[in-house]
Formats: structure tokens, sequence, C-alpha cells
């Protein structure tokens, strides 16, 4: 048995965003019912609330107000879940409706009441189609796409793979718009960073994603292992293939090592609300020895957080190697970079950890 997210987008799932796909839907639906029947659990993350509702508003193309793209998920969303019921009814199947916001996974309790949701409905064979939760959804929490969006569900039930079904065969090394003979890559490795020259992104006008964001989100699940599949979804019985093994998309293939649940949590359900700048001393340790961040080893620090809130550990290059939580705020980290353990008393009223960020609390990217 085999558990999979697969994850559908907008230009899938509207017809030019003016009313769903009954026709596309009924037909994955039939899909589903396929792995189901064969032993497989299936979670389906589901685009389309808000391109659904354009046409219930009278809008031909999507807002970029947020008032007006949380009425526009508000109008689609029931019709988006009633249609996806329905169905799944047809082919003798249950289905529920999860809306999630970044916040929830952000939360290590509320993590965890959802992975045990998801993991449950699964048990009574009740199909979960999770959406972003784009009706109370602001900047500062929304995920930015559903291919995030499916990884982090990915990540969440450790899935075995992240189907992503969009209108692209797969991840080209050209642009194919640019290109006609560009080649088609079937198989490449997750964390290759290679592949972020020939994802040039560019998603459609009802969509956020694009190939950069596909990309990103493959590395995501990676995380827990998971490879992810990129494919046509009007190709015949694509996800039948899929899990029969036919290749068929762009693989990327998962890295064999992977992280705990609660690294995973820390890499990729958190948002950072500042950053750690680490000296090429303190880098080795955190990344070839495992040991804690000390504030002896950080150069600078950026951004205004809380003890406990999460924070990005950043290199010399400017790049970020890891996320991680601090044991001090902003103005207390700020006070103590570069200061050794034994001197800490020194620079603050109260001392706590002698880690910035202990190893426990952080993950590497």
């Amino acid at each position: 048995m085999s558990r999979y997210v697969v994850k559908l987008g907008s230009a899938l799932l509207t017809q030019e965003g003016l009313r769903l796909n009954q026709a596309g839907i009924q037909n994955w639906t039939g899909q589903i019912a396929s792995l189901i029947q064969a032993g497989h659990q299936v979670v389906v993350v589901s685009s389309g609330a808000v391109a659904a509702g354009l046409g219930v508003l009278g809008l031909t193309q999507r807002p970029t107000d947020m008032p007006t793209l949380q009425a526009a998920a508000a109008a689609g969303q029931s019709g988006l879940a009633t249609l996806w019921e329905t169905c799944f009814r047809s082919h003798g199947l249950a289905s529920s409706q999860i809306l999630l916001t970044h916040e929830d996974l952000s939360d290590r309790t509320r993590y965890l009441n959802a992975r045990a949701t998801v993991l449950r409905l699964l048990d009574f064979s009740v199909i979960p189609v999770v959406n972003e939760n784009d009706t109370v959804v602001t900047d500062e929490i929304r995920f930015g796409d559903n291919d995030t969006l499916a990884a982090l569900v990915a990540n969440l039930i450790q899935a075995d793979e992240l189907i992503i079904l969009t209108d692209q065969q797969g991840m080209y090394r050209e642009d194919p718009r640019a290109n006609p003979n560009a080649e088609l890559l079937s198989e490449v490795q997750a964390n290759d960073r290679s592949l972020d020259a020939m994802a040039t992104g560019g998603a459609g006008t009802l969509g956020r994603g694009g190939m950069t964001t596909k990309v990103q989100a493959a590395r995501l699940a990676a995380r827990s292992g998971a490879d992810t599949l990129i494919a046509h979804g009007l190709t015949e019985n694509v996800m039948v293939k899929i899990a029969d093994g036919e290749a068929i998309g762009t693989r990327f293939v998962a890295p064999d090592a992977t992280q705990t649940a609660r690294k995973r949590w820390l890499a990729g359900h958190l948002r950072v609300k500042g950053y750690v700048f680490l000296d090429e001393g303190a880098q080795r340790a955190v990344t070839e020895m495992g040991r804690s961040l000390l504030p002896v080893g950080v150069n600078r620090v950026e951004g205004d957080f809380r003890r406990g809130e999460a924070v990005a550990l950043m290199d010399a290059d400017g790049q970020q190697i890891g996320t991680g939580l601090t044991n001090y705020s902003a103005s207390e980290a700020k006070a103590i970079v570069g200061v050794a353990t034994a001197d800490l008393g020194q620079y603050l009223e109260h001392v706590g950890e002698p880690e910035l960020i202990h190893r426990d609390n952080l993950a590497l990217r």
C-alpha cells in the first residue's frame, strides 16, 4: 500500500476560471477510486476555490486585493467542495473538506491535530480534500500556492509520493514555450540545485504557482522521503499509470536520508521572524558536526522576534542553511552577537540557555 497526496491546480479544475471542470473532476475521482480499490490511500489538495468564485462574482480575471480574493474564495468554496463530494459519491466513496492556513501548521499542537485528523479520516476510508483557507488567509500566513501546501501535507502525513497534476507534461530543461524541442526531464534528484535555473516559473492568470514553486515543493516533500511526480493532468488514467510505475512526467527523487517529524516541522512548516548570520566556524559546527548554535558564532542578527520563534540561519554568502527556534528575543540576541558563553551575564539581565539555538530545535535545509 502507498500513500499519495494528489494536487490539482486551477488550470485543470476550472474552465477558464469561470466555472468548475465537472467532467474533469469526475474523471480524476474515478482514478482515485481505482487507487483506493488497489489498497492505496489518497489525500487530495485542490485548488479552484478563488477561480470558481470569480464567475459567481462576475469577474473575468483574478483580483489582486485581499478582500476580493477572500470574497471569491467564499463564493467558490462551497461549490468546489460539493462537486468533489458528489463525484466521489458516484464512485461509492466519501470525502471530507479540510481548510488550512500556514498558521495552522506553524503551531505544533494544531499541526499534530491536523495530522491526527487526516490519518483518522484515511482509517475510515474517507478521502480528505484539502485547500488553503482563502476566506480568512492574509499575506502573512498564506502558503502562496497550493504546490507548497501539497508538499506540507505530504510531510504532515508522511506520504510516499506527491503527485502534482498540471497543464504541462512535466519539467523541461528549457522553457518549451520558447523552444518547442526542449527536453522533458524524466527523472531528477529533488535536491539538485541546477534545477533552479531551468524552472522559469510563469503561472497562468488563474493560478499562483509555476514550475519554480513545484521544484521547491518537491524539495520540501523530499524532507519526509516522498518522491514528487509532475505530470499532465489530462493524460489518460495518469494517476493509475503513476501508481503502476509507468515512466510519465518528471519524477523528483527524494534522498535516502529523511528528517524526523519534528525536524520536518521545524524545516518546512514555520515562517521565520528573523535572520541569524553565522561565521564560518559556526557554520561548520552546525552543518558538519551537528552542534548547537552559540552566540559566539554569530556575526549579526536581523528581524524582530520573541523567544521561541523561528529564525533562519544564514551562511556567509547570505544563503539560508537551516531554521531554528531561538532561546532569546531579537533584542537579546543582538546584544550577545559574538559573545562567549561564559560572558553572557555581562550583556544580559537574565541568562537563560547557553545556546542561541539548541541543536534539538534546529533543522538544516
